[in-house]
């Protein structure tokens, strides 16, 4: 099945740029001048969107409140985002992929990246949907709550075991400590961060040899990376 792009962008020469590359590396596209707009292609279920590529600084609705719409309904909640923004302060990343972004590009951007980007999110987004994960030295049954380390069985808390699905099902992207709060411990938590950084070190600790494959950005959160 052909997979669709739907490019919010408010800059003409950007949004074609964009939407004659993607088409002529196979993928159909539509584009959405306005946050408006896009909402309207986005939840429109003959047009729904397998990836939806969002500028921030969008006329009427910004694109920061549009992907926490996107977020709320549950024919976009899991539609991969990714950000293009002139904005290139931590900060800004921080809040973007707070508010529910798989990826943030920067302005100026080359296409190819994009295109790469755009690729790399899609196939996590396909994992993310399968009940299993396994690479060369891990094996996850996400319905049984089982994990295995180079064969042994590693007996987890559901806590534990929660925050190790949201890293796997997230592989190779940075999930912020305030999104593994909010998945894991709910978004009435107010806790201390510090709860979460005990949980991911007796997690690792738990994991032995294979703990080294979630890894620490610095000031961020976490990403699991696995092991090909």
């Amino acid at each position: 099945m052909q997979e669709s792009i739907l490019i919010i962008e408010d800059d003409a020469d950007i949004a074609e740029s964009l939407h004659y590359n993607f088409k002529r590396e196979g993928f159909r596209t539509s584009i959405a001048e306005s946050g408006e707009k896009g909402l309207r292609i986005a939840l429109d279920e003959k047009t729904t969107p397998s990836l939806i590529i969002l500028d921030l600084m969008l006329p009427g609705m910004s694109g920061m409140e549009l992907c926490r719409r996107l977020r709320r309904e549950t024919m976009t909640e899991k539609t991969p985002v990714i950000m293009l923004t002139a904005k290139a302060a931590e900060t800004d990343k921080i809040a973007g992929l707070d508010t529910g972004a798989d990826d943030y590009i920067v302005k100026p951007f080359s296409v190819k990246e994009v295109i790469a980007r755009v690729r790399a999110v899609l196939r996590r987004s396909e994992k993310e949907a399968s009940p299993k994960y396994e690479d060369a030295r891990i094996k996850v049954d996400f319905e049984d709550i089982r994990l295995s380390c180079d064969g042994e069985s590693v007996k987890l808390t559901r806590k534990e075991f929660a925050l190790l699905e949201h890293l796997i099902k997230n592989l190779g992207r940075v999930a912020t400590r305030q999104q593994l709060l909010d998945n894991v411990w709910g978004y009435s938590y107010f806790g201390d961060t510090r709860t979460l950084d005990v949980h991911i070190r007796r997690l690792r600790q738990k994991m032995a040899e294979c703990g080294g494959s979630i890894e620490t950005v610095v000031g961020v959160g976490y990403r699991f990376t696995g092991y090909k």
